[in-house]
């Protein structure tokens, strides 16, 4: 590949590559599928992810040969100046247990920089989406807004078995601190998902630990172009590049969480990167 298509059409092609697996993952929501584990007892995957991310990889390289996938499931195909960023189903748990709160994440990356994303939610039938000029709902510019702590709104999928055994009491105390300070958190179990909400202005912040480029790579780019901000970290470290993170805070624009991006960033610096088995 010489030179990538300009970020409108990755958008529109990661679109397409999204709508194209949603008949499929429709029909496979809320039915009789067996569930396998990954990681752990609760890290699990199902053939639909698979199958969904090989299709939507033979969507993403067929409209734009050259380019290659970086995809939960499988893994990197290569390297290229585009790549393709895929997490066939962000909340793989929900999914398998028919909860209505999940989604295709693709993002599109060129020399290392997400220029373009899209995050569709199925059984809403919500498309975020966002490239250079922009971030859209379904057609429609988006703008995020966040209120001061004491009204606002966290979502989150914390903590997991891997945050407690990570961070020990700095989980619970910083989900003390979440109820404490914030009018509600909610763990709902898609990162991408929670991104697009706070951009839409539907929540005010969010956060993870022990992330993956699948994870936020759409989803940040649909914030960030919504006004909204990200704030990544690796080992208590910034880090500019959000798919780059290993942990993160962000936020709709009107606040900018001071406390709570200190009190991840404090969290991301006490994890043990050989216990991630990441350099």
């Amino acid at each position: 590949m010489s030179t990538p298509p300009p970020s409108p059409g990755l958008r529109e092609v990661a679109e397409a590559a999204a709508r194209d697996v949603t008949p499929a993952l429709l029909v496979a929501f809320r039915s009789d599928m067996s569930v396998a584990t990954k990681r752990d007892a609760h890290d699990v995957v199902t053939l639909h992810d698979g199958r969904a991310e090989r299709a939507i990889t033979r969507w993403l390289t067929s409209a734009v040969p050259g380019s290659v996938v970086l995809g939960e499931e499988g893994g990197s195909t290569g390297d290229a100046r585009l790549r393709w960023i895929v997490d066939p189903i962000d909340g793989t748990a929900n999914f398998a247990r028919g909860l209505a709160y999940w989604c295709v994440s693709i993002a599109a990356e060129v020399d290392g920089e997400i220029v373009a994303g899209v995050v569709l939610d199925p059984v809403a039938d919500n498309l975020f989406a966002a490239d250079e000029h922009g971030a859209w709902l379904n057609g429609v510019p988006l703008r995020s807004a966040s209120a001061p702590d004491e009204h606002a709104t966290v979502l989150t999928s914390f903590p997991v078995q891997r945050d407690v055994d990570l961070l020990g009491e700095g989980a619970f105390d910083l989900v003390r601190d979440l109820t404490a300070r914030y009018r509600h958190h909610h763990s709902l179990g898609s990162g991408a998902l929670n991104l697009a909400h706070v951009a839409a202005g539907w929540s005010d912040a969010t956060l993870g630990f022990v992330t993956h480029p699948w994870d936020v790579a759409a989803g940040a780019l649909v914030l960030e172009r919504a006004g909204g901000w990200f704030r990544g970290f690796r080992h208590g470290s910034p880090v500019d590049r959000p798919h780059e993170a290993d942990d993160y805070v962000a936020g709709g624009a009107g606040n900018a969480h001071d406390h709570l991006v200190r009190r991840v960033r404090e969290l991301s610096a006490t994890i043990d990167p050989a216990a991630l088995g990441r350099s």
